[in-house]
Parts: C-alpha cells; structure tokens; sequence
C-alpha cells in the first residue's frame, strides 16, 4: 500500500468511521423507503448540485451518497443496496477503519469537486464503480453469483466496471470528462501508483525484449 497512507494512519488512524458501510447502506435503505412510501421527491432534497451548494445547502456534499441507484427498478436499486454493503464490508475488513473511511471520503470529495468545478450534477455512478474496482483488484478470484444463479469471477466484473467508465468517458463532452476524472480520485490515489509501476515494468520489459532480439 502507499506509503502517504502508511504514514496518514500512524498519525491519524484513529479518525477512522467504524462501520462506515452500514452507515452509508442504513441510509441508502431508509431514503428508499421514504421514496416508495412518503415523499417521492425526496431524492431533490439530497442530490448534488452546483447552484444549490453555492445557495447555502451544504449538506449535500453528504446526503447525495445515500440516494440509492435506480437502474430502471426498485429490484436495481435492492440488489445495488446490496452489493454495496457486500463490496464495502469486504474492504473494511481487508483496509480497516481509516483507509476505507479515506477512500470513501476521496471519492466523495472528488465528486463534489467535480460538481463545482464543471456544473455537472454529481451522483454515486463513480463512487459505485470504484468499490468494485477496488473490490476486484483486491479479491479478483473470488466468485460471486450474478443474479443469484450465475458463478463470475470478481475480476471480470472489474472489468466489466472499468469498461463502463471508459466508454462513458470517451462518449462525453468536456466538462463531463473532468467529471469523471475527478469523480473517480480515490481510485487514481490508491492504485494509481500501483498501475503506474505495473505499466513501467511492462515497458521495460518490452525494451528488453527488443534488445535481446537484435
């Protein structure tokens, strides 16, 4: 692991959020409900917007991550709910309190950095994805089971969401390009450096393969 996180958990590691999964999941729960059986309208209260961050409504940089994903259904949004809290639980006890608490928050902060800085309205697309990424790079071999039937290894569902993101990325305009860059810094600070070396070795390997050749 990095060594910036090494170091920001020996002095901070205490600040860590406990079960900062079943907070996020609890609240992600209790939003739907209030959408299906109260106030459908709910969601407006809570997503993330530029011009109404700059109003003074501050708690959005917080409550949009407990706006569940529909998807086209509530079944969507169930089976979201859940494979959020089965991904996040899992890196909690992989990382532990504080680095998963960080890398919830940076994906969180890049994400309403993103909303400020381009105007586009800030949602858990990226944060979604970058669970997985992380949940797939950390435990690729496992299998889990797509629609409960279904036997997939967890590294092509990593592919799967890395896949999603670029084709987002490669069919949007400017400012949503920044957008999910930015949207997505927890992923570039906790395995940037990572793939950053995995590219160089590959490179020179390649350089010595050419080498050996002539």
């Amino acid at each position: 692991m990095n060594n910036w996180l090494n170091r920001l958990e020996r002095r901070y590691g205490r600040f860590g959020i406990p079960n900062l999964t079943n907070i996020l999941v609890g609240g992600q729960i209790l939003v739907l409900a209030i959408e299906l059986f109260v106030n459908q309208t709910i969601s407006v209260w809570l997503s993330l917007s530029r011009y109404l961050l700059l109003s003074g409504q501050i708690w959005r940089i917080i409550t949009f991550v407990f706006i569940p994903s529909y998807g086209g259904s509530i079944l969507s949004a169930v089976l979201g709910i859940y494979f959020t809290w089965f991904i996040g639980t899992a890196l909690e006890r992989e990382w532990g309190d504080f680095r998963y608490t960080v890398y919830l928050l940076s994906g969180m902060l890049g994400t309403v950095l993103a909303c400020l800085l381009t105007g586009v309205s800030g949602s858990t697309y990226c944060l979604s994805l970058s669970l997985l990424l992380a949940f797939a790079m950390l435990y690729p071999e496992v299998q889990v089971l797509l629609f409960f039937v279904i036997p997939v290894r967890v590294k092509y569902f990593g592919f799967f969401a890395a896949a999603l993101w670029v084709l987002s990325f490669l069919g949007a305009p400017l400012p949503q390009k920044l957008s999910l860059l930015l949207s997505m810094a927890n992923v570039w600070l906790f395995f940037g450096p990572m793939g950053y070396r995995a590219i160089r070795a590959w490179v020179r390997r390649e350089q010595w393969k050419r080498k050996n050749r002539r």
